[in-house]
C-alpha cells in the first residue's frame, strides 16, 4: 500500500519489482486475476491520480500487458479519496511505503479537524497530518509487516510526537533509521528535514541508524548493504524507543557519552537552576513599543528584552519596553485607576476582544496571554535565543522582563557567570542537540524543553578550581575557554573530549 501516491514516483519502481518478481514465479497466468490484490494506492487529488493513473497504464504497457489489462489493474489498484477516511477493502498489508503529506493541522478546516482527531489518537497538540498516517499505516500492517515512509524527524523529539513515539514502542520494532538532514531527498527543495523510518510490526529490537547518504545510485547500494549488515558503516543503538519519550538517533559515540552523564548528573533544574521562556503578550502592537513613548503610568510598564538586543552576542538594549495590565497580587488592574493605560489599551481594543484568550472571558479584553510578574525583570538571568547557530548566551543583570522569543535561565545556587560558560560549551550543545529538532543550516533549537535536559552537578559540590575556571571563562565568553572548563567539570576523559567536541576519529 501506498497511502499517497502522488503522481506514481513510488508507485513506478513498486511495480517494476512486482511484475520482475511475477514473472520469475509465473509462467502463462493471467496478471489481472494473479496481482489484482498485490497493490493499493490512495490519492486525495482527482487530477494528480489521474496523472499517476495514465502514467501507471502507460508503464504497464510498455512492459508487456495489453490495453485491456493495464486498465483493470489500475481500477483495481488505485483509490481516489482520504486515506484517513477510506475503507481500504483488504485486512492488513505486508508492506507500506511512501511520503506521507505534510500538512498542518491549523490548515485543515474545523469540521475535518474534529473527525480526524476522533479516530486518530496520535493527532496531540498541534500535530502535523503525516502523524495520522503513520497511526494509520501502522494500523494496516499484518503482524511481521514493515513500513518505509520518508517523513519529517519532527516527530521523534518534540511534543506532538510524543503520543506516536508511545504507540511504535507498543508492538513495534523500530528496524531503521536514516538521517536525511541537508539531503536533497526530493525532486524540489522543501524546508522539511526529514528522515527514513522503517517500522516492523513485531517484536522491539536494535535500531540500525545511519547518517546523510550522498543521493547516487552507487551509494545507495552502499547504504542498502550497511543497513542490512553486509559492510560497516551504519550502527546499531539499543533502547532508541521507550514510550514518548524523545528518540536518541545520534552519533552513537556522542549517545554514550551523554548517557554516562546523563548518569552521574542531575537535570539541571533539580541542580538549582530554572528555564523559561518570556512574556507572550497576543498582540505585541497594543503592548510592545519604544519604553519612554509608551503613554501609560509609570508602573505600568516595563523596560523589554528582546532577541534584536542581544544579537551581536552582547546585550545592547534597543529601548524597548512592555505594558504591564497585571497587578502584584495577581489579577487584572482596574482601568478607571489608570486612564493613560485605558485610552492607550482602547485603540487596541477591536482586536485585542478579537483573541480566543478575551471570548471566554470579556472583562478580561485588555490581559496578556502570559501574566507579567514585574520582580522577574530585576533577577539576573541568562538569555538564550530559540534557534542558535552560533554560541549566544547573554548575562542579564537584572534589568528587562524578557519577550518571547527569548528563552531565560535563572539560578538561585549557580553563579549565573559560571553557569553561562556551561550553557556555552559543547557539553550543553551535546544534550540540546540529542533532544531538540535541527533546523535549516544545522542550526539547532534551544527552547526551554530542551535546555531542561542538560545534566549539571549542584553547585555546592563544584570544587574551588573548577569554579574559578568557569567564572572566567563565562565573564569572557571565549568558547575554547569554556569547553575547557565545562570539560574538567564534567570529569570527561580525553576520548570523550574528541567525541564532544566533534574531532573526525582520525585527529583523536
Amino acid at each position: 500500500m501506498e497511502p499517497s501516491v502522488g503522481e506514481g514516483d513510488f508507485l513506478i519502481p513498486i511495480v517494476d519489482r512486482l511484475l520482475a518478481s511475477y514473472r520469475r514465479s509465473q509462467s502463462g497466468g493471467d496478471p489481472v486475476m494473479d496481482l489484482s490484490d498485490a497493490i493499493r494506492v490512495v490519492e486525495l487529488s482527482r487530477p494528480t491520480l489521474a496523472a499517476a493513473r495514465s502514467r501507471l497504464h502507460d508503464h504497464l504497457v510498455e512492459n508487456g500487458l495489453t490495453a485491456e489489462q493495464s486498465t483493470a489493474l489500475c481500477d483495481r489498484w488505485l483509490m481516489q479519496g482520504d486515506f484517513l477516511l477510506v475503507e481500504l477493502g483488504k485486512e492488513g498489508f505486508d508492506f507500506v511505503v511512501g511520503n506521507p503529506p505534510y500538512v498542518r493541522i491549523e490548515q485543515i478546516p474545523i469540521a475535518l479537524q474534529y473527525e480526524y482527531r476522533l479516530r486518530y489518537k496520535t493527532l496531540y497538540d498541534r500535530a502535523d497530518l503525516y502523524v495520522a498516517f503513520m497511526e494509520r499505516s501502522l494500523a494496516e500492517l499484518r503482524d511481521g509487516g514493515v513500513l518505509g515512509f520518508i517523513v519529517s524527524d519532527r516527530w521523534t523529539k518534540n511534543k506532538y510526537g510524543g503520543p506516536l513515539r508511545k504507540l511504535v514502542s507498543e508492538g513495534h520494532h523500530l528496524r531503521y533509521y536514516v538521517d536525511m538532514v541537508n539531503t536533497p531527498a526530493f525532486l524540489r527543495d522543501v524546508i522539511a528535514y526529514t528522515g527514513i523510518f522503517v517500522i516492523a510490526k513485531e517484536e522491539d529490537g536494535p535500531t540500525t541508524v545511519a547518517h546523510r547518504p550522498e543521493i547516487d545510485p552507487n551509494h545507495l547500494r552502499a547504504l542498502a548493504r550497511q543497513l542490512r549488515g553486509q559492510e560497516p558503516g551504519a550502527v546499531k543503538i539499543k533502547n532508541v524507543v521507550s514510550g514518548s519519550e524523545p528518540w536518541m538517533l545520534e552519533e552513537f559515540e556522542r549517545l554514550v557519552v551523554m548517557r554516562r552523564l546523563e548518569e552521574a548528573f542531575p537535570l539541571l533544574e533539580d541542580a538549582g537552576c530554572k528555564a523559561m521562556i518570556g512574556v507572550a503578550t497576543g498582540l505585541d502592537e497594543a503592548y510592545v513599543g519604544k519604553f519612554e513613548d509608551l503613554d501609560v503610568e509609570p508602573d505600568r510598564k516595563l523596560p523589554l528584552v528582546t532577541t534584536k538586543d542581544i544579537k551581536t552576542g552582547a546585550l545592547v538594549p534597543l529601548g524597548l519596553g512592555v505594558i504591564n495590565p497585571w497587578r502584584d497580587e495577581g489579577g487584572l488592574v482596574d482601568l478607571k485607576r489608570y486612564p493613560r493605560l485605558a485610552a492607550h489599551l482602547e485603540q487596541y481594543r477591536t482586536q485585542l476582544e478579537k483573541r480566543s484568550t478575551a471570548k471566554g472571558k470579556p472583562a478580561q479584553w485588555h490581559k496578556t496571554i502570559d501574566r507579567i510578574t514585574p520582580s522577574l525583570t530585576y533577577r539576573p538571568k541568562l538569555l538564550i535565543p530559540d534557534i542558535k547557530g552560533s554560541a549566544n548566551v547573554v548575562f542579564e543583570p537584572g534589568q528587562h522582563y524578557v519577550h518571547h522569543n527569548l528563552y531565560y535561565v535563572v539560578s538561585d545556587e549557580w553563579d549565573l557567570r559560571a553557569l553561562r560558560a556551561v550553557l556555552l560549551s559543547s557539553v550543553a550543545a551535546l544534550f540540546v542537540a540529542a533532544y531538540s529538532v535541527k533546523m535549516r543550516g544545522d542550526y539547532l533549537r534551544y527552547q526551554a524543553q530542551y535546555l531542561r535536559r542538560i545534566r549539571l552537578p549542584r553547585w555546592s559540590t563544584v570544587a574551588d578550581k573548577h569554579r574559578a575556571a568557569l567564572k572566567e571563562a563565562g565573564l569572557s565568553g571565549d568558547l575554547a575557554a569554556c569547553d575547557r572548563a565545562a570539560f574538567a567539570l564534567y570529569g570527561l576523559t580525553e576520548a570523550e573530549i574528541a567525541i564532544v567536541a566533534g574531532r573526525p576519529p582520525a585527529e583523536r
